[in-house]
């Protein structure tokens, strides 16, 4: 890479992680795409090369193990033009806490948390020493409502706690820091198996976002200086309706009816 200006997303396969992909080259971005499937990112990186005239590296790697993240940890520390790092690789489990396998949840503990420290610790020295840069580490409306999946609730709160108190950290030296905390949107996070049973149906139609939105938010909000993001007015007003000790119960309540009307209906 020459001196562009880069971005190194995670997750970047499909999803919002795609579309970060897609909208930063549109601005000029050269970038390093990271996920497990080669075949998937060298198609993107090809696409995003011819539409938009920049350079795209395909960087396959698996962040639920060491080896995956020691390879995007040693990528990173060699560019010099790194302005922003978008932490975005995730999935989540279906089934209650006590009957999915104990590895699923340590396998998603590495991924979204481990993985995402690791990141971080390998980008801040050189974005601190330039004076510039962005961290976006993709979090979830789960971190706010925490009704359910224990661990992914848990992480995804992790990340949040974790993005303010290292903006604090790191406050004067030009690197800003976000946690974005989309809803329901539309991609193929649903899709997966794990997901069988899941129909988009049984979420009401107002409450699912485009990725292109949340992308487009995220990435003004960074400019903006704003540490926890969360698109969209509808979500922004869940969040503060969940987090009010007034209005909380209620929020909970109803969730919880929703919650158990999916279960019966499977």
């Amino acid at each position: 890479m020459g001196n562009e200006k880069a971005a190194l997303i995670t997750g970047a396969s499909s999803g919002i992680g795609a579309e970060f992909s897609r909208q930063l080259a549109r601005k000029g971005y050269s970038l390093v795409l990271v996920a497990r499937r080669a075949e998937r990112l060298a198609n993107l990186a090809a696409e995003l090369e011819n539409a938009c005239d920049i350079h795209a590296e395909a960087l396959p790697a698996d962040l639920s193990q060491e080896s995956g993240v020691g390879r995007v940890e040693e990528r990173i520390a060699s560019l010099e033009n790194l302005e922003l790092l978008v932490n975005n690789a995730g999935y989540g489990i279906s089934g209650r806490f006590h009957k999915v396998e104990v590895e699923k949840h340590l396998s998603m503990v590495q991924v979204h948390v481990i993985a995402s420290m690791c990141l971080t610790h390998a980008a801040l020295p050189g974005m601190i020493a330039r004076g510039r840069g962005g961290i976006i580490n993709v979090s979830s409306m789960a971190a706010i409502v925490q009704l359910t999946n224990p661990t992914y609730c848990a992480t995804k709160s992790f990340l949040v706690g974790f993005s303010r108190a290292l903006q604090n950290d790191i406050l004067g030296s030009g690197v800003e820091v976000q946690a974005l905390c989309p809803g329901f949107f539309f991609s193929e996070f649903h899709d997966t198996p794990e997901y069988a049973g899941f129909q988009r149906k049984q979420i009401p139609r107002f409450l699912w976002l485009t990725a292109e939105s949340v992308v487009a938010e995220s990435l003004k909000s960074l400019e903006r200086g704003q540490v926890v993001c969360i698109p969209s007015r509808r979500y922004r007003l869940i969040a503060w309706l969940a987090s009010s000790p007034i209005t909380s119960p209620l929020v909970r309540q109803v969730a919880r009816r929703i919650l158990r009307h999916r279960r019966q209906n499977r």
